[in-house]
This record gives C-alpha cells, structure tokens and sequence, in this order.
C-alpha cells in the first residue's frame, strides 16, 4: 500500500502478511479522498476509521493533515502494525483494540468523517447496525459524513441516512449523512 498525498505522498508500507486485510485499493483511495478534498480541509477534522485493518485510511488523513485520527480494529496485530507506523511516521493515530459495535456503543466522541471497511461478507443487517449506531448515537458533527466501503454486491440504498454511492472497479463507497 502507499500513501497517495500529503506530506508522504508515495511513500510505501508494508504490512505484515499474516493480517487478516483487504487494504481499499491505491485507485479507489484516491476516487475517495478526491471527494472528501471537496468538502473538507483535512488539518480541521475528526476522523474514526473502523475495521482499520493496515491504517490505510488513517495514514492518508494523517499525511494530508489531520490530527484527530482514531482507528478501531479487533485484531491485536492490526492494531499494533498501526501505532508502530504511526510513531514512526510521527502521525497523531489514537488506536483501539475493540469490537467496532463496542466502540460505537461507548464513545461519546464525535467525528466529521466516519470511514467503516467491514468484511465485504457482512450481511445486510450488520451494515444497518452500523449506521443506526452513527446516527442513533449522534456521533457525528454538524456537516460530518458516514463512508462505508463494500464491494458492489451490496446494496445499501434502503438503509437509513443513505446519501449516494460511488464504485470504483469492484469497490463501492455508500455516504451516509443527516437527513435534513
């Protein structure tokens, strides 16, 4: 993997191979972060990235400016592999050993972007309980945005909150947002 913009743009990672990832590819990351580089100046927002696997997610907000980084994984080695690269990179990355439902039941933060790659065989229930948990929980702030990346044999249209999608190749990026 490696880190599209920002103050280490190009610069390559390498994870260990006995995680348990599906790293959001270089093509669909960049798709991604150009519609957020629209809407968000990156060194002002809050960022939650569940189910950060790597800290792929994490280490682009982190290198294009953003200092209120946490990432939720329930895989120790997930979650050591990205506090070691986040010190080593000097990113401000807040990790959590956790199940993400756990988290989203506790925290009181809340966040301008939420990003959530789940494992692309959830069923449809477990996608919904993560939206339901965002919103029922109030866990985002005025103008804040739920990403939720799923391959393109998900529809995600009919749960709540849904905004619009975006795919790019077999991925796809569903925006959730406040209904107004």
């Amino acid at each position: 993997m490696r880190i599209i913009s920002g103050k280490n743009k190009g610069k390559h990672l390498i994870a260990p191979a006995k995680l348990p990832v599906r790293p959001t590819t270089d093509f669909a990351k960049e798709a991604l972060f150009n519609i957020l580089n629209n809407n968000y100046y990156f060194d002002e927002i809050s960022v939650l990235d569940l189910f950060a696997g790597t800290g792929n997610i994490s280490y682009e907000f982190a290198s294009r400016g953003s200092q209120n980084i946490i990432s939720v994984d329930s895989h120790s080695g997930c979650v050591q592999f990205i506090t070691k690269t986040a010190k080593e990179l000097e990113y401000s990355i807040t990790t959590f050993k956790s199940d993400v439902y756990s988290y989203l039941k506790k925290t009181n933060q809340k966040f301008d972007v939420i990003f959530a790659d789940p494992p692309y065989d959830f069923t449809q229930e477990k996608f919904a309980e993560i939206v339901d948990l965002v919103f029922d929980r109030n866990l985002l702030n005025e103008g804040g945005v739920l990403i939720i990346e799923h391959s393109k044999q998900t529809d995600l249209e009919d749960v709540s909150n849904f905004s619009y999608s975006k795919k790019y190749g077999g991925n796809l990026f569903s925006f959730f947002e406040l209904e107004s």
